[in-house]
């Protein structure tokens, strides 16, 4: 008999199953934690109640011990059912003619809470439950059943479950719930409208001491004692609302989990979220901001701010900046100059030319609308300068770049149908904030870079970037100075060991600023997001400050020694030719410095982009005058010197004591048939500042570009892009069919030049 009960129980548990947490049509309450439990951010279910989903070792044992005791105290051996409670309520069901005391377990509350719609005060009810209990205990263990009470039971308006309650009331997690506490929320659930504590403290108090008088002898009477004495105080219920983006995002990644816990730092998250609300006074109305904090030994996302108020719609709050494609400016030249070293291309003190240059009809200027001349590759680096780079780049190569940068784990959007091409160093492409502070995670990790992971179970994923070698001398070029490097060290948070870089998109529309921390990655954005302009708004004045601020509030930890891998050393090495200073006769070395080199490599100087020819060339003299002198015309004997040639660009930007020594002496009278003038090598023709006019719709004006005091061949450039070379002596013809500013610019074999500027109208 006993085995067909439990035959037919087992077959109507499986022809009727209980709806079990996880199984109901319709949108399910989710809710998702930084990684200490703290609630970032509540979704509702189709009631539009948020709770917290908890285990059993989520909540203070105080509060097990308290509602065992109090709701079910054969709770652990029961089979779902107290049949000596039963028997009390049936006897008290005949003797009144109606329900005095239910006689419920809590497996039979848990089977209320999951049919809230079903009766529960009718004799009919009871049934159903008793059904359910079973049916519960034959499905689940004890603390699963357990488990779907503290996360269901009703607390109150639209909390249920106990860290809900906790979080809603108390402010604090479920495992740090004193007695006091504990009781209150034990009995809360018996009458969770009446017995709020935030709205009705004394009945909620009164009720409170009911369940401590319970508890007296297992608590004992001086813990009672002091928890009666503790006053009923709660908040207001607030729904949680930290890294709002962020959650809503996650909630997408996993639908249909209940509890979805994050990598974030509920500590930082807020600290960043206070940095960006209280920059809002100062930005204009529509802007807003993203910052993003990764771990660099875990790659897990610390903080998150996707905007930067999620309440202000007019700043477009619902847009999320860390995963919006912008413009990334500058920001990708770090990686540009760490690839050139892998490639055996630079060192770090490659000479380059920061002057107006063309390549191939494209024009680079600096940000800064001026030139230095002659720089390394770790002053433009530092500088930011645009024209190095692009010439970096050009040898390089674009298409191999963005390919690089994409097998490095960054992920770039050019226009659709198009090629990269030299525009891509200068922000030619899009990036997100997201994709950009994972590429420069590289920095810290010996030039692995990752993509930021949001999920402790998340795997890991990670690509070579660069060389650990390149990535160490990269990071150890953003460290040594410039405006943002001097915040960091003497401003907010005086600190050192950060390696920053700084970017602006074209027409001031991305200000952007990313830091490389031993611990910590961090990125910062602000922009508007309908990609208005914000004349004046540039990475280094707006984003930079952002980036000192959140590095103070999240890494205080001094930077630890580094050495640098076995495949980087330093060397002394020579300009103009950039070869090693061992190698290179004193002569041929205007120049010393010290580089970084990477696998013992010490690439030459860039071949000269508008001479050509080999940088090392034999000079001859007249022995007597040490006039310069060729056979066909030397009246004397003759002395060969070895000579080495500065890039033509750069030989009008070189000091006097470099000139003196890097460029040839005057050519002996019998040599050029007649002398210089004085003044050496003039343009005629043309004055500095002159305007050029159109002549009604007549043709553009053509002018004839002459110098005098050129010696041998002259070359002349415009903005920069050779466009002619012609013997000393002769015009060269020169056609303006667009209106602008040109600078014009002749060089002669000697090294002199001459320059101007002009209006074409």
């Amino acid at each position: 008999m006993l085995a067909g009960l439990l035959a037919a129980l087992l077959i109507a548990d499986q022809l009727f199953p209980p709806p079990l947490p996880g199984g109901q049509s319709g949108p399910q309450a989710q809710l998702v934690v930084a990684r200490d439990g703290t609630p970032l951010r509540a979704f509702p279910d189709r009631e539009h109640i948020w709770r917290h989903p908890v285990g059993v070792e989520d909540v203070s044992p105080r509060y097990i011990e308290a509602l065992v005791a109090y709701e079910d105290r054969s709770f652990w051996w029961h089979p779902g059912v107290n049949p000596w409670a039963l028997l009390r309520a049936a006897w008290q069901w005949q003797r009144h003619g109606q329900i005095i005391s239910g006689g419920s377990t809590l497996s039979m509350q848990v089977a209320r809470l999951l049919e809230p719609d079903s009766p529960s005060r009718s004799a009919a009810g009871k049934l159903r439950q008793i059904a359910r209990a079973l049916q519960l205990e034959l499905r689940l263990s004890k603390r699963e059943i357990l488990e779907i009470y503290l996360s269901f039971a009703p607390m109150g308006g639209v909390v249920e479950g106990v860290e809900a309650a906790s979080r809603a009331y108390f402010g604090k997690s479920a495992r740090q719930l004193s007695e006091s506490e504990a009781a209150l929320l034990t009995v809360l659930p018996q009458a969770p409208s009446r017995l709020r504590p935030d709205r009705y403290p004394e009945a909620a108090r009164q009720a409170r001491d009911k369940v401590l008088d319970r508890l007296q002898s297992r608590w004992g009477a001086a813990v009672i004692a002091d928890a009666r004495q503790e006053p009923v105080i709660a908040q207001s219920i607030r729904e949680p609302l930290l890294a709002p983006l962020l959650a809503e995002r996650l909630r997408r990644l996993r639908p249909q989990v209940a509890r979805i816990d994050s990598t974030i730092d509920a500590s930082l998250q807020q600290a960043v979220e206070y940095l960006l609300a209280a920059r809002l006074p100062l930005l204009p109305p529509r802007v807003s901001m993203a910052a993003l904090v990764v771990d660099n030994q875990t790659l897990e996302v610390r903080a998150y701010a996707g905007s930067a108020d999620f309440s202000d719609d007019a700043r477009f709050a619902h847009v999320d900046m860390v995963q919006a494609a912008r413009s990334p400016g500058s920001t990708l030249k770090p990686f540009l100059y760490g690839l050139a070293l892998d490639e055996g291309l630079i060192h770090s003190e490659s000479l380059l030319a920061d002057v107006p240059q063309s390549f191939s009809g494209y024009q680079p200027g600096n940000f800064q609308a001026n030139f230095s001349g002659p720089v390394s590759v770790s002053e433009a680096l530092q500088k930011s300068l645009n024209v190095p780079a692009v010439e970096v780049l050009e040898r390089l190569g674009p298409q191999r770049f963005v390919s690089l940068l994409r097998r490095g784990g960054l992920k770039l959007a050019l226009p659709q149908g198009a090629a990269a091409n030299l525009s891509v160093i200068l922000g030619g492409t899009a990036v997100n904030l997201e994709g950009l502070v994972g590429a420069y995670t590289a920095l810290a990790r010996a030039g692995v870079s990752g993509q930021p992971r949001y999920f402790a179970d998340a795997p890991r994923e990670e690509a070579r970037m660069m060389s650990a070698g390149a990535a160490f001398i990269i990071r150890d070029i953003l460290e040594a100075g410039g405006p943002v490097a001097r915040q960091l060290n003497d401003g907010v948070g005086a600190r050192r060991g950060i390696a920053w870089k700084t970017g602006t998109s074209f027409g001031f529309r991305d200000a952007w600023a990313v830091g490389v921390s031993d611990r910590f990655t961090v990125g910062a954005w602000i922009g508007r997001p309908d990609g208005t302009p914000n004349p004046g708004f540039f990475g280094a004045n707006i984003a930079a400050p952002l980036l000192v601020d959140v590095f103070a509030v999240v890494d205080d930890s001094p930077p630890g020694p580094r050495t640098p891998p076995t495949s980087v050393s330093t060397t002394r090495i020579c300009w103009p030719l950039g070869t090693r200073s061992e190698s290179t006769p004193p002569e041929l070395c205007h120049q010393e410095r010290t580089a970084w080199i990477v696998n013992d490599t010490a690439p030459p100087t860039f071949a000269d982009r508008l001479r050509g020819g080999s940088p090392r060339y034999t000079d001859y003299r007249d022995a007597a005058s040490g006039l310069r002198v060729r056979a066909a015309c030397a009246a004397g004997e003759m002395t060969a010197v070895d000579m080495a040639r500065w890039p033509a660009a750069l030989e009008p930007w070189l000091d006097a004591a470099t000139r003196t020594r890097a460029l040839p002496p005057e050519w002996a009278p019998d040599c050029i048939g007649a002398r210089a003038p004085e003044g050496g090598l003039r343009i005629v023709g043309i004055s500095n500042g002159a305007t050029i006019r159109r002549a009604g719709n007549g043709p553009a004006p053509e002018l004839s570009l002459e110098a005098r005091g050129g010696q041998e061949e002259l070359i002349w450039l415009l903005n920069g892009r050779q466009i002619g070379r012609v013997p000393a002596g002769r015009a060269l013809q020169q056609r303006f069919s667009d209106a602008g500013r040109y600078q014009i610019t002749v060089m002669d074999d000697a090294g002199r030049y001459d320059r101007v500027e002009i209006s074409v109208r």
